[in-house]
């Protein structure tokens, strides 16, 4: 039982808050540049930056300015880059086959990150949606979402990241049983200590709209995620849902997105103590940044608010397009 607190004057509150040195001792949840992990598009061609409208201070980069990119994350401490592939919209097909190609955009990209910055952790997205002329995760049939048949693309096509030096296998596509075949698949080809984080809880979110747009996606899905992707009323799920992938053989888990949904990750963290992560996602960065741009709130102190308050809810780390600006900071002291 916690001990019975001391009535008013005795016990002052304030007391620990008068100062910047008595709050420093008593802060109870720190970030540090080593909890990040930072979602950069990647796009073909050479010396390629490319903004993205609906967010604001990002954008497509080729495979060398990717390259560059991986260079600053490591020159400021971040720990891991996680690719998201912007595909040629002649190369999405209903079969999805670009997507085990390995000559892709995503697996040249880390092999030419491995090639120049060994040290920082390679992550890529395992989902069909990039390849796929219907946008969808998944494949799809007279309209209905396949899993086992997607299970099997998804394997070949974590298989062919794994060859291409990837550290850090992200399943975001939320089809059932891919996490245990995907680990029985790297086992059987020797690939023992890639990891797997998965998107275990993902939540069929209204706040992926910008994300779609660069990937370019928004164009190609037909229908909604509905079918493999939560009902944000559901929160027991879940943690059913962690519980399965933690069993299939993931290393990590993820919630998906993060500020609406921080009393899932602390559900999680609470439920099974395993490394749990959030994705501050496209639509949470665009807000925020929009607001700072209209000059309607400080940019930099809502960020640094905003994640904090993953770490509060439990999160061992964030994936955020704030990832270098946080650093940044972090650095200063600030």
């Amino acid at each position: 039982m916690r001990p019975t607190q001391a009535a008013f004057p005795t016990t002052r509150f304030r007391r620990t808050r008068a100062s910047t040195a008595l709050r420093d001792l008593t802060q109870e949840n720190r970030l540090s540049v080593k909890d990040l992990i930072w979602p950069v598009f990647i796009r073909d061609g050479m010396n390629v930056d490319e903004p993205i409208g609906s967010m604001p201070g990002v954008s497509r980069l080729s495979v060398d300015r990717v390259v560059a990119a991986a260079e600053r994350a490591a020159g400021l401490g971040i720990p891991a880059i996680c690719l998201f592939p912007y595909t040629d919209p002649a190369l999405k097909t209903e079969t999805c086959e670009e997507a085990w190609n390995p000559d892709n955009l995503a697996n040249r990209a880390i092999r030419a990150i491995k090639a120049e910055v060994p040290e920082i952790a390679v992550m890529t997205d395992v989902a069909l949606d990039p390849y796929n002329a219907n946008g969808h995760d998944g494949l799809v049939r007279d309209g209905v979402i396949l899993n086992d048949e997607s299970v099997e693309a998804l394997v070949k096509m974590a298989l062919a990241q794994a060859e291409s030096g990837a550290d850090i296998l992200g399943p975001s596509d939320m089809m059932d049983g891919r996490i245990g075949a995907i680990r029985q698949a790297l086992e059987a080809a020797d690939h023992r200590n890639v990891t797997i984080l998965s998107y275990a809880a993902k939540y069929a979110s209204a706040f992926y709209g910008p994300f779609r747009d660069a990937v370019g996606a928004s164009g190609a899905l037909k229908g909604d995620k509905k079918t493999y992707q939560m009902n944000p009323g559901n929160s027991d799920e879940a943690l059913r849902l962690i519980e399965r992938d933690l069993r299939e053989g993931a290393d990590m888990v993820m919630v998906k997105p993060g500020m609406p949904y921080l009393d899932i990750c602390r559900r999680v963290k609470d439920t099974f103590g395993v490394p749990t992560y959030a994705y501050q996602v496209s639509g949470e960065y665009s807000m925020l940044r929009g607001a700072a741009l209209n000059g309607w709130v400080d940019g930099e102190k809502v960020m640094m608010e905003s994640l904090l308050a993953f770490k509060r809810a439990g999160c061992d780390g964030i994936l955020t397009y704030f990832a270098p600006e946080a650093a940044l900071l972090l650095a200063s002291g600030a």
